[in-house]
């Protein structure tokens, strides 16, 4: 069976939570690359600021790559962002980009 193909807005306002429950946040908008015509980034607002505390101003949202991203329902359920904030590494896809 194919599934329907949803819009990518219909993501604007979904809560983020990360695969062990822990709430991290709400979809604002998202990152495209229109060239690939792909998602690439989820942009979030209304953070869970105990999450990140002392990473990110109380005004500032943040960005998760898309690729941590493992299933979009009611909610989205993204890879432990939190094992992934506190393992202080310098790997690429180890912090969630500060947003603009």
């Amino acid at each position: 069976m194919n599934a329907v193909p949803e819009e990518i807005t219909s993501l604007v306002g979904r809560e983020v939570y990360s695969n062990n429950g822990v709430f991290v946040g709400e979809i604002e908008d998202v990152r495209l690359d229109l060239d690939a015509q792909a998602v690439t980034g989820l942009a979030l607002a209304e953070l869970n600021h105990e999450l990140f505390a002392g990473r990110v101003d109380r005004n500032t949202g943040v960005i998760v790559p898309y690729r941590w991203v493992r299933a979009v329902g009611d909610v989205v359920l993204i890879n432990d962002v939190i094992e992934r904030l506190d393992t202080g590494t310098d790997e690429p896809e180890a912090e969630a980009e500060a947003e603009v």
